[in-house]
């Protein structure tokens, strides 16, 4: 697991964890975190990236992304309290719950 998505995962303990990505799911949505990289492959120059996408349902009743948001504050904290706010008003319900 990346080490940003290691700390999101405790942040938002409702998720699930795919081996990939944090996933939300309920009957209406479904959110996806990943972790990007952006910079040199030096590990202390890399920049983490979380990209947040969302997906409503269809008509046929399966997920389709309709939007996505990256995120890439470097004190974790600030980046998932963003998270979470550009989430909650997203989908229009708290994560934590």
């Amino acid at each position: 697991m990346s080490g940003r998505l290691e700390i999101l995962r405790d942040y938002f303990p409702t998720a699930i964890y795919n081996g990939n990505e944090l996933i939300f799911i309920s009957e209406d949505s479904l959110v996806k975190l990943t972790e990007h990289f952006r910079g040199d492959l030096n590990e202390k120059d890399r920049v983490s990236i979380i990209r947040v996408r969302l997906h409503a349902r269809n008509e046929h009743g399966e997920f389709e992304m309709y939007h996505y948001e990256d995120f890439q504050l470097k004190d974790v904290r600030d980046q998932a309290g963003e998270i979470e706010k550009f989430i909650q008003h997203a989908v229009g319900r708290n994560l934590k719950e």
